[in-house]
């Protein structure tokens, strides 16, 4: 029973740490300054799920990952579980170097331009193409919000890993006849004139009127 709730405890984390890093990839990750000669400036956000388009791919990933911890067998459960750590490690990469380096001012500018950290069909471009991006500033909340939760979704999928659990053992057709004659010899001795007792003894070939058969 401990080694079924761990593995559940760890699908469960695959989960919870997907749902987390979604979250944060919705948060702003970059604010831009920007200067345009005829609009003048403009301060505009980047969310994460645009600067780190695999974080939304990823969260997808971890959240099959965890229903898959609930649904699969023991090796299905420890290859599902390297997979979920090693999709966290990856989804963690883009977070990890924006808080600890510098963010592309031509890649910034390249995606406000094209209308992607928009978001929205209505909205193809958000600075024209001769904007001078002025200044980056790293949002850290949405940043470590997603690396919390690469970390959680990397925990749950090694502890999957290492503990996948054991198979409910699968009984054969002669264990179940052996489980089911013996459920029957129960009730006929608790309740031997019980028609319904007498009919599922007759149907598994015991005679309910041995009292050899009953002990």
């Amino acid at each position: 029973m401990k080694k079924k709730a761990t593995t559940r405890t760890a699908a469960l984390l695959i989960g919870l740490g997907a749902i987390v890093l979604w979250a944060g990839s919705r948060f702003t990750w970059i604010t831009v300054e920007t200067f345009d000669d005829k609009s003048g400036e403009a301060t505009l956000g980047i969310p994460g799920a645009t600067w780190s388009t695999e974080s939304t791919a990823v969260s997808l990933l971890l959240l099959a990952a965890c229903v898959a911890g609930f649904a699969l067998r023991r090796t299905g459960r420890r290859f599902v579980g390297i997979i979920a750590a090693l999709a966290a490690v990856g989804a963690s990469w883009g977070p990890l170097n924006l808080l600890a380096g510098e963010p592309s001012q031509e890649r910034a500018r390249s995606l406000l331009a094209s209308g992607a950290a928009s978001q929205r069909a209505d909205t193809a471009v958000l600075i024209s193409e001769w904007a001078e991006v002025i200044a980056l500033t790293v949002s850290p909340v949405g940043v470590i919000i997603s690396m919390i939760g690469c970390a959680i979704a990397l925990f749950g999928g090694v502890l999957l890993a290492v503990r996948p659990g054991q198979d409910s053992p699968k009984l054969n057709k002669y264990e179940r006849r052996r489980d089911r004659e013996a459920r029957i010899l129960d009730d006929l001795e608790a309740t031997p004139d019980s028609g319904r007792v007498m009919w599922d003894a007759l149907d598994a070939d015991i005679d309910p009127t041995d009292a050899d058969t009953r002990g």
